[in-house]
């Protein structure tokens, strides 16, 4: 059978005919005709132009559209967000190490060529021939510095530091070995600052890396030379660089990565792909250097991923390792196996750009990114769970991040130490003590919190261009805006959310909106005379309807306007309610064409109402039947978007915000809403939808529903902690404008639950919905819609709380103790300590 993707042959030259004038025959009836397996056409033929020719007219691309096919092709990097961990309930707080004010501390270490060792509150900074001690239980300033000469090591360059065990307890964490660039050995104890022992040349080459592993000290340089300093069997006494004979063991040559785990040493290094000439895959070999003879052993990960940064184990998860790659991703290696060679089981894609450091923590996997950012994932669920995220290094790359196990003695903490492209060392709870506390408190809420109802009503309308003035004719256009403000009795706030105020296709109307749109509003709230009319008069007219729907002794205000590009968000609250409100504000996210252009989008609005904090979302999603991962990267956009507000006075609103933010985030806020046109669909063949809607089978139809899918098995969804109301309404989209026909165009669309509004609170129990309903108004291809809740807000008593936080606070010191307990069982076990 021919290949049916290949070039068509050359036609026959006949004659009379010249053959360059064929491409402009007319085609004939199957030749427009899409190849089987694929949705896409094949590409057009090519044109030739002689010399001489009129060049054709520059191709001009699509106008951005609500359109089904609106000409934006699928970003990539939608095809990844939902198998990202979710971060939609992780904690922002930075976990600061309270033990001798360790946050407060700012220990300078040069990127790159800094060297640190750390044992409980002693660090050692070296860079260069330059060497500090710090004692942070009494000063972050250097307890002496010497010059490396100053001591007896010659004019050494320090490349590598890690503190030897010691059989006596006074000398642990005090004997400190130092690796230099001349392959020189020296012992320091610290608490002197003197050279106590040396080994010189004992490595012809750079002294890379030291592992204390047991009474066992490992030390390796660039060449693969790796030298075991083993006590004497039989002998309690410490290993010696002047007494102790060291094996020597072989490994390949410029280990980018090299790091005891398990009792194996593993290293890796990069390799370029043939013919590729930038693509480069990780060679990764274990060695098993305590049995003289062995060979190392190469391993392989089941799927493509980046060169290796860095490796752990994890406490909960002792027979697993975790290796941070480029690009990423993490390879999980089972060290239980039948063949005694660790087998790749895994690769989890945890991050949009490269994982560069990685640590077990108790339970927690921790990871440091390019950004600065901290990350601590539940791995036990698929995909992980991000527990916690928090900017530890000002936006710049984590190099390093390491568990100090000396200090689970020497300080009672299990204390993390990052070191970030910022040069600077800080230090971070293992244990995540304070984000326990903040979950008793919250428990503990009712013990010191008084709570009253608001109500809220939500409306969400695709109006598809149609102005206010088009609400005529029928009963159920006139009567629409009095019937959705009458379905919640007395809404204490109302919140309308508009798409499509404006034609979409229309590139006058659209680029005058982002010309325009942006601009500031009057001091009374007033949206501004300078944007479309299509903005004002639906403003002038919502006012209008509140003001005649509503009893006159009980007016409203409106507190946010904002316009993007069709979308409109207009809120009202009682007067009743306006004095309780504070730090309002309201913002617009860009989604259309990879975040460039407002065609789709969000209009993000926020306040705190005593001490509560709610934000509430009109956005417009990703259009198209097939477009599911679009429309989940736009919600992934809206929840994960690091800086959608200015951060609120923490002074002023501390307990407003929840999961240690700021409010600078979506997430922070105690309740969210969420409206729109979603765009969501219903898998389904068209003439079945409409025989469904037409008997009134809804719950046959809900199981095809793309948001219904994705909340319930889409374990990355966003949105899978949101909650809504029943579908007991027929779908919204697509409707025959001015009639109850659906789509009767030559596209014939499925009809669709395309509006929604959702919602999520941090406890579920403080938002009940009262209705959720559609509307008849018939003047636009989307129905209208709205949602009505009773929303219970707290406010806190100030002394009450502190008393419940003492409590808590005590009740962690106990548990702390059994913690630190079974983190030191693990380091003994994996001989760290």
């Amino acid at each position: 059978m021919p290949d049916i993707h290949s070039p068509a042959p050359p036609l026959p030259v006949r004659h009379g005919i010249n053959v360059q004038s064929v491409a402009a025959e007319p085609p004939s009836p199957g030749a427009d005709r899409k190849p089987l397996g694929t949705s896409r056409l094949p590409p057009p033929p090519t044109r030739i132009i002689a010399p001489g020719d009129k060049l054709p007219p520059m191709r001009r691309p699509p106008s951005p559209s609500s359109d089904e096919e609106s000409g934006e092709e699928e970003d990539p990097r939608t095809r990844t967000v939902d198998l990202l961990p979710d971060t939609s309930r992780s904690s922002r707080r930075p976990p600061v190490v309270t033990a001798f004010n360790f946050s407060e501390f700012r220990i300078h270490v040069p990127a790159y060529s800094g060297q640190v060792a750390v044992a409980g509150s002693n660090v050692v900074v070296a860079t260069q021939h330059h060497i500090k001690h710090y004692d942070l239980s009494s000063s972050d300033s250097p307890a002496w510095a010497v010059d490396a000469k100053e001591i007896g090591m010659r004019d050494s360059k320090v490349t590598s530091l890690e503190f030897r065990p010691a059989a006596q307890e006074k000398d642990r964490g005090f004997m400190l070995w130092v690796g230099t660039k001349e392959g020189h050995l020296f012992e320091i104890d610290i608490r002197t600052g003197c050279v106590v022992a040396s080994k010189l040349g004992a490595h012809g080459h750079t002294v890379t890396d030291i592992f204390r592993y047991g009474r066992t000290m490992i030390t390796v340089d660039d060449t693969g030379k790796v030298m075991i300093f083993d006590p004497a069997v039989g002998m309690s006494d410490d290993v010696s660089l002047v007494y102790t004979q060291p094996r020597v063991y072989r490994i390949a040559e410029k280990q980018e990565f090299v790091r005891m785990l398990g009792g194996m040493l593993w290293t890796s290094v990069r390799t370029e792909v043939h013919g590729t000439g930038t693509s480069s895959v990780p060679v990764i070999r274990i060695y098993d250097i305590f049995t003289p003879g062995s060979i190392g052993r190469s391993l392989l990960p089941t799927q493509h991923v980046g060169a290796v940064t860095s490796g752990t184990l994890l406490p909960s998860h002792p027979d697993h390792v975790y290796l941070g790659h480029e690009g990423g991703f993490i390879s999980i290696w089972n060290l239980a196996t039948s063949e005694g060679t660790p087998q790749c089981v895994e690769v989890m894609k945890v991050s949009a750009s490269d994982v560069l450091s990685l640590e077990g923590v108790n339970n927690r996997l921790w990871a440091g990114g390019r950004k600065g950012m901290i990350s601590a994932y539940d791995v036990a669920p698929r995909p992980w769970i991000v527990t916690n995220c928090w900017s530890a290094h000002d936006g710049l790359p984590v190099l390093k991040l390491f568990v100090d196990p000396f200090a689970i003695e020497k300080t009672e903490r299990l204390s993390v130490v990052s070191i970030g492209r910022d040069e600077q060392l800080r230090f971070w709870d293992g244990l995540l003590g304070t984000d326990w506390i903040d979950h008793a408190l919250l428990k503990r809420e009712r013990a010191f919190s008084t709570f009253r109802n608001i109500n809220v009503l939500v409306v969400s309308w695709n109006v598809d261009s149609a102005k206010p003035d088009a609400l005529t004719n029928e009963q159920e256009n006139i009567t629409f805006l009095q019937d959705v403000l009458q379905s919640v009795d007395s809404p204490d706030i109302i919140s309308f959310g508009f798409q499509e105020v404006i034609d979409l296709e229309s590139r006058k109307m659209a680029a005058k909106t982002v010309l325009l749109g942006g601009k500031k509003k009057t001091e009374d709230g007033k949206i501004s005379e300078k944007v479309t009319s299509s903005y004002k008069r639906w403003h002038d007219r919502l006012i209008l309807a509140v003001k005649l729907a509503m009893p006159p002794d009980a007016p409203y205000t409106v507190i946010h306007t904002e316009s993007l590009v069709g979308l409109f968000t207009c809120m009202f609250v009682k007067n009743t309610e306006r004095i309780s409100l504070k730090d309002v504000a309201i913002t617009t996210i860009k989604r259309g064409m990879g975040g460039r252009y407002g065609n789709k989008g969000g209009i993000v609005a926020r306040f705190v109402i005593d001490d509560s904090s709610i934000c509430l979302i009109n956005c417009h999603l990703a259009a198209g039947q097939h477009h599911v991962r679009q429309r989940n990267s736009d919600v992934a956009a809206f929840l994960e978007e690091k800086s959608v507000f200015p951060s609120s006075d923490a002074i002023e609103e501390p307990l407003a915000y929840v999961g240690g933010g700021d409010g600078s985030m979506v997430l922070d806020h105690e309740i969210v809403f969420v409206n729109g046109d979603m765009n969501y669909r219903i898998d389904q063949r068209r003439d079945h939808v409409v025989a469904a809607i037409q008997a009134g089978d809804f719950e046959s139809l809900m199981v095809h529903d793309q948001l219904t899918k994705e909340m319930k098995y889409n374990r990355g969804f966003r949105f899978r902690s949101f909650m809504e109301g029943p579908l007991t309404f027929a779908p919204t989209y697509k409707y025959d404008r001015r009639s109850s026909e659906f789509d009767s165009s030559e596209k014939r669309r499925v009809p669709a639950w395309c509006d929604r509004v959702l919602w999520r609170s941090r406890d579920p129990d403080r938002v009940k919905l009262l209705s959720y309903q559609r509307y008849e108004a018939n003047v636009s291809d989307h129905r209208p819609i709205s949602a009505g809740f009773t929303m219970t807000v707290k406010s806190v008593k100030q002394d009450a709380r502190a008393r419940e936080k003492a409590a808590a606070e005590s009740e962690w010191m106990g548990l702390q103790v059994e913690l630190l307990d079974a983190a030191r069982e693990f380091y003994v076990m994996q001989a760290l300590i």
